[in-house]
């Protein structure tokens, strides 16, 4: 290791509470932006990366003063004679640091670990640390392609779709006069996972290595990640430009990413050599069906199909590899039925709901009869969904009025969506239900009323918006945008919120809160289409007006 990597570890291991224990992913990312003129932190800083931004991602974090730091009038810390002790990883890391290092196995050996490796050990494993370093842009397929160049081997360039090449700044030379360090270096640890063993990184000596797969388990290992892979970049490029949904693009190239650091147990140079396509019987068998596919859906339908067999054959061979591969494939294969869910839902979601831009929310109103007075005005004006969100009458009289509701709107094709509340949506075939944070989750919601009826979910931030596509939601209300006559709130997310939904999700999302003709043209110039009105309508001398008034503005924006 070089020297900048020894002094990283020995930052991280402040960061590690108890004293002693094992550093983790955060306390090593910690540890490499302490080296500030190293590549690494030079890299991260370009994606914005600090210790402030870690501290506010893993708030539990406190440095401590280690035994080996003498205490100056200076603010820096400055390390005494007495010798640290070597580094203990947890076994999280101990893995990633031998996935990288199975990464660079055909890099001319010895190879020294610089802090280049170390982020690409941190951004292509699967942690918490991994999957936030690629949310915020950095890229373990460019690292090592950038890394393979570095030491003369020439992999691929990545494509633009993969983003731009990382530029590395020169790194102190003496560090790499270095000798390897207690982990014993990276030919060990790539060995070790070519065994099929989890490496143990101690200060001890590595274990032995281990006998090569049979041929016939590569050959199978090989077939099976080459169609997941091609899979999962098929089904990449439907979020992608089918969609054109940023999130859902970013939640696929992370699973690739997973899928290639997982697949790293077994070294490339293996499977290749096991390769015989040629002599494949399966090349030569296919279907009818295999060679038709009706539309770009079809496509992708066809695709979740063949990587989530060839991630159960992987998972089931990988036993014989290593328990922890085969469980990572595992929770590999969950993801990708997850994902294959938020696009199905995302795709028909766009087509149920493609012209409902105005949303009016209402309550109950005093008696029956100016309930559905107020209906029949907002319907007559071309409303294109309402929602019954009222929380002062009893289940019996919202019952009354979401039965008023549906029969109103079943006829004149609006969508009826009742707020709050499953069962009562459930109980008069209402089109949908709309949950807030604080109210039931998705899941609890979706065994209420059935597969077909709309869920909406409320959204004060982008992780509630992206985690909500995750869960199923068929659209968001979005806000508050404004200050709402009819609703209070603490804080106000506000257009800011709406053009980060807007650049990231197409799941269909409405604009809700204190919206109004005047501030219209503001919300639209984010970038959302939809809005969700309730006092602009229900206190509006004229509800009818009103709605052609919004609904005007919506099809001829002004500024």
């Amino acid at each position: 290791m070089t020297a900048a990597v020894e002094r990283a570890l020995a930052e991280a291991a402040a960061w590690t509470e108890p004293p002693g224990s094992r550093i983790d992913a955060p306390a090593l990312l910690l540890g490499l932006l302490a080296e500030s003129e190293c590549r690494a932190a030079l890299l991260l800083a370009e994606y914005g990366i600090d210790q402030r931004a870690v501290c506010q991602r893993w708030p539990e974090l406190r440095r401590r003063t280690l035994p080996c730091e003498v205490q100056t009038d200076s603010p820096e810390r400055v390390p005494s004679s007495t010798t640290a002790q070597p580094a203990k990883l947890s076994r999280s890391l101990e893995w990633s640091w031998a996935l990288a290092a199975a990464r660079l196995a055909d890099c001319p050996q010895p190879i020294v670990f610089s802090t280049e490796h170390i982020l690409l050990a941190l951004a292509g494993a699967e942690h918490e640390v991994a999957v936030w370093l690629r949310e915020k842009g950095v890229d373990p397929d460019v690292l090592d392609a950038q890394i393979h160049q570095q030491y003369g081997c020439h992999l691929p360039a990545p494509s633009e779709a993969d983003g731009e090449p990382l530029e590395m700044p020169d790194e102190d030379s003496s560090a790499h006069a270095q000798a390897e360090g207690p982990a014993g270096g990276a030919r060990e640890a790539s060995r070790l996972v070519a065994g099929g063993q989890p490496p143990v990184w101690t200060d001890e000596a590595p274990a032995p290595e281990n006998a090569a797969l049979p041929m016939a388990v590569l050959r199978i290992f090989d077939a099976e990640a080459n169609r997941a892979r091609e899979g999962l970049r098929v089904v990449e490029d439907y979020a992608r430009f089918v969609l054109d949904d940023r999130h859902l693009t970013e939640q696929f190239k992370s699973l690739r990413h997973a899928l290639a650091s997982t697949l790293a147990a077994v070294p490339l140079g293996h499977r290749l050599a096991a390769r015989e396509t040629q002599a494949d019987v399966g090349t030569e068998l296919s279907t009818p069906s295999e060679r038709l596919r009706i539309d770009a859906a079809d496509v992708a339908t066809a695709n979740f199909a063949r990587i989530q067999e060839s991630l159960r054959s992987l998972e089931e061979f990988g036993k014989i590899v290593g328990p922890e591969v085969s469980a990572r494939i595992e929770q590999l294969r969950y993801r990708a039925y997850t994902l294959q869910r938020a696009v199905e839902i995302t795709r028909t979601s766009i087509a149920r709901l493609e012209r409902a831009r105005l949303y009016v929310l209402i309550d109950g109103r005093t008696t029956p009869e100016e309930f559905e007075s107020l209906v029949r005005a907002v319907i007559a004006a071309g409303v294109h969904a309402i929602q019954l969100r009222d929380k002062r009458l009893d289940d019996r009289q919202m019952f009354e009025r979401a039965r008023s509701l549906r029969e109103m709107t079943r006829s004149a094709g609006v969508l009826c969506i009742v707020n709050d509340r499953p069962d009562l949506a459930a109980a008069t075939h209402a089109d949908g239900v709309h949950v807030g944070q604080d109210e039931l989750p998705v899941k609890q919601v979706r065994a209420v009323v059935g597969p077909d009826a709309l869920i909406g979910v409320s959204a004060h931030s982008i992780e509630q918006a992206r985690q909500a596509v995750l869960d199923g939601a068929n659209y968001l209300g979005v806000g508050p945008t404004f200050p709402s006559t009819t609703k209070h709130f603490d804080q106000f997310p506000g257009l800011d919120l709406l053009r980060a939904v807007a650049r990231e999700i197409r799941l269909p999302a409405f604009a809700i809160g204190g919206i109004d003709r005047d501030n219209l043209a503001q919300v639209l110039r984010t970038g959302i289409r939809r809005i969700a009105v309730s006092g602009a309508v229900g206190n509006a001398a004229n509800p009818g007006a009103a709605v052609r008034d919004l609904l005007e503005r919506l099809r001829h924006p002004q500024d």
